[in-house]
């Protein structure tokens, strides 16, 4: 009779990517480390060790902020589309793209601050981004008003092709700092307003 391994006898990194493997989401890295009765620097090292792996094979791993998950290669995405019969024309509009950027970019970020960078009502654009799945609210921001802050999702990854938000291509000088003194003034003002209402 074959000996059945254990999960003593297996590698811990071999562990891991089943688990991403068979999971049917983002996985919190507490939790693999919780399944797998080890320290949460064991899991970060075996993560560290498939993304190595993975570079030169089909599958990738994702990481927003502490959840990961397995996803294919984004060079794949054409082949994908077409084996799976999906028509990957869903496009934004450049409103939608301008303020998707400011939110990655950002993150977490409110509306107001949003709306300073932009100089324009942003509530439609963050529907749209909301409905098709790229940003989430992850909760209010401890000013006057309580504002909803905004950072992207899994599927903004995915559909751009990312591991991570460390991915993203750096800001050219100038957008960065036209970004950094838009949402400068945008504290500003919510302070201001903050301080009339007490």
């Amino acid at each position: 009779m074959a000996e059945t391994l254990t999960i003593a006898t297996l590698p811990l990194k071999t562990l891991v990517e089943s688990l991403l493997f068979v999971a049917e989401g983002p996985v919190q890295t507490a939790a693999l480390a919780k399944a797998l009765e080890v320290d949460a620097e064991k899991i970060e090292a075996a993560l560290a060790e498939l993304k190595q792996e993975y570079t030169s094979r089909g599958m990738r791993v994702q990481r927003l902020r502490d959840k990961v998950q397995l996803v294919t290669a984004p060079d794949a995405a054409s082949a994908i589309e077409r084996f799976l019969g999906v028509d990957g024309t869903g496009h934004l509009s450049a409103a939608a793209l301008e303020t998707l950027a400011i939110i990655a970019y950002r993150q977490p970020v409110t509306r107001p601050a949003i709306e300073a960078v932009r100089g324009v009502n942003c509530d439609g654009v963050i529907q749209t981004l909301l409905s098709r799945g790229l940003i989430q609210e992850i909760g209010r921001q401890e000013t006057a008003g309580r504002p909803i802050l905004y950072a992207t999702t899994f599927e903004f990854l995915q559909n751009f092709g990312l591991r991570g938000t460390d991915d993203l291509p750096p800001l050219e000088e100038t957008a960065q700092n036209v970004l950094t003194n838009a949402m400068a003034e945008a504290e500003a003002t919510a302070a201001q307003v903050a301080e009339r209402i007490k």
